[in-house]
């Protein structure tokens, strides 16, 4: 099985944020025996989206999104990821419950902007992220399985370790594989 990586945003392109997830996602889907046949970074830019989706998909069984999953006016993925599939948003009450936990926990009046978070593609299994307010999302498309995570590092690999990699092995029903490293050295 094949997976292609897509880190989206803005700031990974500038240098602002440097990109950690495609190398702790690449680690775990090698560890998990996914090979990972690519990686990309691109803006938040919706026609680069639509095209580097669709190449994600026409070469891999399993394309990872991270990034542009937030309530602010440059986070388009999801609206994307919607157009794309053909899809309409709704509000998810399992979504909607993980926010209002969220932000009362940390004292914060949830505005209609924030609520937005809870609202997801029809066309996909909502996975809630405990972490954080944006929720990650499951799509099967064309025989493929297409996660879109949010970039922000813990939360994503909190999603990879307890949902999305034991989802991909059993969907795909692939094996255990076991990595050792052996350093050696001579003396010459």
């Amino acid at each position: 099985m094949k997976a292609t990586i897509l880190n989206i945003g803005d700031e990974l392109l500038i240098g602002q944020v440097v990109n950690t997830n495609a190398a702790r996602m690449s680690q775990m889907l090698i560890a998990a025996g996914i090979d990972v046949c690519g990686t990309y970074v691109i803006g938040d830019n919706a026609p680069d989206i639509r095209h580097y989706l669709q190449h994600c998909i026409d070469r891999s069984q399993v394309v990872l999104i991270t990034g542009g999953l937030g309530p602010t006016k440059d986070d388009i993925t999801k609206k994307t990821l919607c157009e794309f599939f053909g899809s309409e948003f709704y509000e998810n009450p399992e979504a909607l419950a993980n926010v209002k936990r969220i932000f009362e926990s940390r004292g914060y009046e949830l505005t209609p902007i924030n609520r937005q978070q809870s609202w997801v593609p029809r066309c996909c299994t909502m996975i809630n992220n405990v972490l954080g307010t944006a929720p990650c999302m499951w799509f099967e498309h064309q025989g493929r399985v297409i996660v879109s995570l949010p970039g922000v590092p813990f939360e994503m690999v909190n999603l990879m370790e307890t949902e999305i990699i034991p989802r991909l092995r059993n969907h795909f029903r692939t094996d255990h594989i076991i990595n050792k490293n052996i350093l050696v050295q001579g003396i010459g």
